[in-house]
């Protein structure tokens, strides 16, 4: 049996952990770096992480373990179903790649049963929950593009069409174009429609950002990051 590698900068919750999975001899570590440390210890490393930390998040974490190791089994632990993690896990599992994703507000036996299932049965195990979140997610008129997501950062991080268009390399009728589409998937363009004739009333920039956040496309941990993302940008214009 593998030893399991505990990732997470909360230290009540690795002492949970390491005493729930003590039978898989744990080793707990604070952060990315400690993590891919260990992992180069194990041909086939096995990982429990977190998912929002800080300096690099579950999610880059195992993107770079599995840009070394393929075959590593990750199972994910969090508090959060957010979109906006279901959306980038898909696009980084390797193919035939074991994984999990159990929520934290789960009881002790369904997160031992989460891990067994990763680690001892070789096969997948999602959460209930963000089953759901990936099921929406699939449908192609819920589905948001790539392009349509930067959009939706940028007018969360107050850009103008035009900063968003030189931001994104696009013309100012392109960044319309995506927010328009954004808006529609997003139900803003039909509940300004149903909630009042005057188009005064309702911003539908404002309405398109509340709706995303109700439905876990964008959330704050993430929109920090993605502010030190645009400070970087802005200083290179200078």
């Amino acid at each position: 049996m593998n030893r399991i590698i505990i990732v997470d900068d909360n230290p009540r919750d690795r002492t949970y952990l390491a005493e729930l999975l003590s039978a898989y001899k744990p080793v707990c570590v604070a952060n990315a770096a400690e993590a891919l440390d260990n992992c180069k210890l194990d041909h086939t490393p096995w990982i429990i992480t977190d998912i929002q930390m800080p300096d690099c998040n579950g999610i880059d974490l195992a993107k770079k373990i599995w840009n070394k190791f393929n075959t590593a089994r990750i199972l994910f632990w969090s508090q959060y179903s957010d979109e906006t993690y279901v959306r980038a896990l898909a696009k980084l599992i390797p193919a035939d790649t074991v994984y999990g994703y159990v929520l934290k507000s789960n009881t002790s036996e369904v997160i031992l049963r989460a891990a067994q299932t990763v680690f001892d049965d070789f096969q997948c195990w999602i959460d209930p929950q963000v089953r759901k979140v990936q099921a929406r997610n699939q449908k192609e008129n819920n589905l948001v593009s790539d392009g349509e997501y930067e959009v939706l950062i940028d007018i969360a991080l107050g850009l103008t069409d035009n900063t968003i268009a030189e931001r994104r390399f696009l013309s100012r009728r392109g960044v319309q174009n995506r927010l328009q589409s954004l808006y529609s998937k997003l139900g803003a363009s039909d509940e300004i429609k149903s909630k009042s004739n005057n188009k005064e009333l309702i911003n539908i920039r404002a309405r398109a950002i509340a709706l995303a956040l109700q439905r876990g496309l964008i959330n704050s941990f993430e929109l920090n990051e993605e502010e030190t993302l645009l400070n970087d940008w802005l200083q290179s214009r200078k």
